[in-house]
């Protein structure tokens, strides 16, 4: 199947995936039940596309993760990366993906950042010069080149999150998986990190996971919304805004509490409030109802009115909601 936004054969295909835990009440106890990661999700990834995969904690986001480094397998469904198949050829894709994982897990602190990934890449069979020549190059682009050969234990939390980074492509992997690669750190530590992220992209493909919606706004070619394991929809950032146009904000200056009681009764208006600066926000949730507010605003002689579309994050919250109804 060819990916209709990228043209190309899809790097990730997985179909009607599942993913499914046994519960128990004890360790070693009987099965009381079953919990559902993934319940039949859909995933098209183009080659070279660097694809968001955003939802809140224990929307599955991680377990789609470990599918695809073939460190779980699927329940039901099946998924390709690249042609082949997770389960089955498991063995042959390994060397071809790269897993980052936000936090500091998995990293030996007496190695030395060399020591480290030269050892990461023995793992995967990679050749002695290979891996030395590597290692080097990717802790110089990352930044960590002066400190190179000094303990991990020494390194900020920053520092180790760039070389989890590294590790991530000392196999130079054409699928890059990041697991909320920003978590923990703090607001500039998390923009150089994006930073990075979006020089990568250049030659393979990337899949991010995050619930952060700046970041998937200002990475991502495309973003798929998950929530309670199931897709809720696939498009570009700015696509995903503009289908909801229908929560327009209408804010005005110079609104009194008469016509601020009017506007709030105006049908297809969810929401109309007085801000701390004291002008007003109208909150549409129905495609003709900000032209209404504008109107009635006019007519009562206000001019100073901005209308704003909604950031992803809005979008995300009124998709999940929906979703959410739907399913009540």
């Amino acid at each position: 199947m060819v990916d209709q936004t990228f043209g190309l054969q899809p790097a990730v295909d997985a179909r009607s995936l599942g993913r499914t835990y046994v519960q128990r009440r004890r360790l070693l106890g009987p099965p009381v039940g079953e919990v559902t990661a993934l319940g039949g999700v859909d995933l098209r990834i183009g080659e070279g596309e660097l694809h968001g995969l955003l939802g809140p904690n224990g929307a599955g986001k991680t377990t789609m993760c470990k599918i695809l480094s073939t460190v779980l397998t699927p329940s039901s469904g099946s998924i390709r990366i690249f042609g082949l198949d997770v389960v089955r050829d498991a063995k042959q894709l390994r060397p071809l993906i790269g897993i980052v994982m936000g936090g500091e897990r998995g990293l030996y602190y007496k190695l030395t950042a060399r020591e480290y990934l030269r050892y990461w890449a023995a793992l995967y069979g990679v050749d002695t010069p290979t891996a030395a020549r590597r290692a080097g190059e990717l802790l110089d682009r990352l930044g960590l080149g002066k400190r190179a050969d000094h303990r991990i234990e020494t390194y900020s939390r920053g520092m180790k999150q760039r070389l989890h980074l590294a590790r991530g492509l000392v196999t130079d992997p054409r699928l890059l998986l990041l697991d909320e690669p920003t978590s923990g750190l703090d607001p500039l530590g998390a923009r150089a990190f994006r930073a990075l992220i979006g020089e990568l992209r250049q030659d393979r493909t990337i899949l991010l996971t995050t619930h952060d919606m700046v970041e998937a706004e200002q990475l991502c070619d495309r973003v798929t919304l998950i929530d309670n394991g199931r897709v809720i929809a696939t498009e570009s950032p700015s696509t995903l805004s503009t289908r909801l146009t229908r929560f327009e904000r209408v804010d005005a200056q110079g609104v009194d509490d008469t016509l601020l009681a009017k506007l709030a009764d105006v049908s297809g208006v969810s929401g109309a409030g007085r801000r701390p600066d004291g002008s007003v926000r109208v909150e549409t949730a129905a495609k003709d109802a900000s032209g209404q507010v504008l109107r009635m605003l006019l007519d009562a002689g206000v001019t100073r009115v901005r209308t704003s579309l909604p950031d992803l994050e809005e979008v995300y919250v009124h998709l999940v909601d929906g979703q959410g109804a739907a399913r009540r």
